[in-house]
């Protein structure tokens, strides 16, 4: 994929998390890997589509001095061996301290809707805990409904779990790696 480079600008504060809408979705795993591990796999996005089949593409078009900005995002849905195609473009603020990664999709059909990655050390790993809050499409009489009943849990939890679980593979592969060169150098 060709990385085209974009202007630092100052960083999106996307602040806290608006819960309690309609629509709401969390996906959480427990993934055996450091947590600076999992952390630098979810913030570099430009790199999802190496490690993740379901990512069609993924490219910023504004970049900003914390490792976010303003991102595009194509993935498939699959249904079987039918794949649905789906695209969004997000406002992406890093939270290195937290940490913690927020989005809020300003294109799209989920346009308005928060996203919230954080990350928490616990014993064997770190738990990942993905929510997505939205007040649905602005379909007249249909959006809500729409919203909390196929989109959610169809389309932005099929996508995240599918996310989470390959990230999760992804950091624990590399990390046994990591532990295996550390211990035949040990030896």
């Amino acid at each position: 994929m060709t990385v085209h480079p974009v202007a630092p600008r100052a960083n999106y504060k996307l602040g806290k998390m608006p819960l309690g809408r309609p629509m709401e979705t969390i996906d959480e795993q427990i993934v055996g890997a450091p947590l600076a591990a999992i952390f630098a796999l979810a913030r570099e996005v430009e790199r999802w589509p190496d490690h993740l089949s379901h990512y069609r593409s993924v490219r910023f078009l504004e970049r900003t001095a914390d490792g976010g900005g303003i991102v595009e995002m194509a993935a498939w849905r699959p249904f079987g061996p039918v794949r649905w195609p789906t695209w969004w473009t997000s406002e992406m603020d890093v939270d290195h301290s937290a940490p913690a990664i927020r989005y809020r999709h300003i294109r799209g059909i989920t346009s308005e809707m928060d996203v919230e990655w954080t990350f928490q050390a616990v014993g064997g790993g770190v738990r990942v805990r993905i929510v997505h809050a939205w007040n649905g499409p602005r379909w007249p009489l249909i959006g809500v409904t729409a919203a909390v009943h196929v989109i959610g849990p169809v389309f932005i939890h099929g996508i995240a779990s599918r996310t989470l679980a390959g990230l999760a593979t992804v950091a624990e592969r590399n990390s046994r790696g990591i532990a295996v060169q550390e211990d035949t150098r040990a030896g």
